[in-house]
């Protein structure tokens, strides 16, 4: 007997049209590729001469390709973790000024929450830039380059109006009893909030916040489109220009961003997995202190 509950188990005939509808859409996709492939390798995309440069050791230009690739990277990595600190600074600020200011105090903070998420990022980029360029703001006192700036701002701006949604998503997701208890031990709100809540919501929404960073370092790379910051994407356009092979010199810069990506993935499901270990093991330590049952009975 069938203990499916959300759907009704297939039957022979179900069963059959879905392997039919598997093989079909697998062999379309082998087709497709195919097809790419012989239409590259008509164009000549397979060519060593074109491969050379970023395979080959001995090619005379390896070395300065790298070098450049590296460089790319360094800047990208650069502008990710200053978005990455300030858009987790600030968010957790409007987060919380979200959670605790009242009902008109939270009116202009979530208009401009709201303004923000519904931007896309590219657009608040430029906005940044054309901003800065409209009040002759000098921003030359700041370390690096004008366009890292005009990268890290626009990212910031945008990812810390989404990690405010996401602690404020972590912090109602917790029992109320959280902030009760810490109200009942003559903790002040700010205090209930600063000491029981967020650690808990971070500790609930870090897979999430992981999963923004990565988002993060990704759109790094818009900013190649306004052409303001030479950072992975941009320097890679800027190789394949020389070398007259953007599909290769992409390719490799796609990987580098898959393999980066890889593993903050990787570190969000290990620090799930760690962090779930260790609330699992929680209770059987207190368990054990004599008296701990009635200590806790709130």
């Amino acid at each position: 007997m069938s203990t499916a509950v959300l759907y009704d188990e297939p039957g022979p005939k179900a069963r059959r049209r879905s392997l039919i509808g598997t093989v079909v859409a697998v062999v379309a996709f082998a087709v497709i590729l195919y097809l790419g492939y012989r239409r590259l390798e008509e164009r000549g995309q397979f060519d060593s001469d074109l491969w050379y440069p970023l395979l080959n050791p001995t090619d005379p230009q390896f070395r300065l390709v790298w070098e450049r690739l590296a460089e790319g990277l360094m800047a990208t990595l650069v502008a990710a973790a200053l978005a990455i600190v300030f858009s987790l600074t600030i968010g957790t600020v409007l987060g919380v000024g979200r959670l605790m200011l009242g009902r008109l105090g939270r009116i202009p903070l979530v208009a401009g929450i709201e303004l923000f998420r519904g931007l896309p990022v590219i657009v608040t980029i430029f906005y940044v830039y054309a901003l800065k360029n409209h009040f002759k703001a000098d921003i030359s006192w700041l370390p690096g380059e004008d366009g890292l700036w005009y990268l890290v701002l626009g990212l910031t701006i945008y990812n810390s109006v989404i990690i405010a949604e996401i602690l404020r998503a972590g912090v109602n997701s917790l029992p109320s009893g959280q902030a009760e208890a810490g109200l009942a031990i003559g903790l002040t709100p700010r205090q209930t909030m600063v000491a029981i809540q967020l650690p808990q919501a971070f500790r609930t929404m870090l897979p999430a916040l992981i999963s923004q960073l990565v988002v993060i370092l990704k759109d790094t790379s818009l900013v190649a489109v306004l052409g303001l910051y030479t950072e992975l994407l941009r320097r890679g356009n800027l190789i394949s220009q020389v070398l007259d092979n953007p599909l290769q010199v992409l390719f490799v810069v796609a990987l580098i961003f898959i393999l980066i990506n890889y593993g903050l993935s990787r570190l969000a499901t290990f620090a799930e997995r760690r962090l779930s270990t260790r609330t699992a093991g929680a209770p059987a330590t207190t368990s054990a202190v004599p008296g701990a049952g009635a200590a806790t009975g709130l």
